[in-house]
């Protein structure tokens, strides 16, 4: 007679991460230089801009031990990829930061993407894709952010309409706003609630 085994315990994401991805954020000084901090490289084109936000839960509340990836094409719309164009010397297209501890905050700076090649000669919006991993979340969560001044392309993009509501795909917009001569971008993410971001299951 076969036994009926208990369902094993499950272990999310947690703090360690920050520790094991991210040392120099979190105070330990192990590596000369972290690998993914530098996005886009001294010599990359196009224009410079901040990209901040917070992440949210379902109360509004700011979750203040997040991860988040970045991956990026360049001002051509090409990645850093072997199959890829031509990208700029030390254009790396990836980056990594983690939440502030005190406020939640998140922020990095890097050049606005180029649209980008889709499948079947459709062509994508300028766009982030971004994941996002913390305590509380058994897989990482990939979304994407989208520019509000790029209208016209973001009406266009093959991803975005795929969602039905509209009022749904404005969680993927980042806000656009300048300070002290310097373009930012806010993009809030929302786990949950009546904001929450889009995610894609991929």
């Amino acid at each position: 007679m076969a036994r009926e085994l208990r369902e094993t315990p499950s272990q999310t994401a947690g703090p360690y991460v920050h520790i094991g991805l991210a040392p120099g954020a979190a105070g330990f000084d192990i590596y000369d230089q972290e690998l993914g901090w530098d996005i886009a490289g001294p010599n990359a084109k196009g224009m410079r801009m901040r990209v901040e936000g917070r992440v949210m839960d379902g109360t509004g509340s700011p979750v203040k031990d997040v991860l988040l990836e970045v991956w990026q094409a360049n001002a051509d719309g090409q990645y850093a990829h072997p199959e890829g164009g031509a990208v700029e010397d030390g254009f790396r297209g990836w980056g990594r930061v983690i939440t502030d501890f005190e406020t939640g905050a998140w922020a990095f700076n890097t050049i606005k993407p180029g649209s980008v090649a889709g499948r079947n000669g459709t062509v994508q919006a300028p766009h982030l894709n971004l994941w996002i991993v913390a305590r509380g979340i058994n897989l990482g969560l990939h979304t994407r952010m989208y520019f509000s001044d790029e209208a016209a392309a973001n009406a266009a993009d093959p991803v975005i309409n795929l969602i039905e509501w509209e009022s749904r795909r404005q969680t993927l917009i980042a806000r656009c706003a300048e300070e002290d001569g310097q373009v930012i971008y806010r993009f809030d993410i929302h786990l949950q609630g009546p904001d929450e971001t889009i995610f894609f299951d991929i």
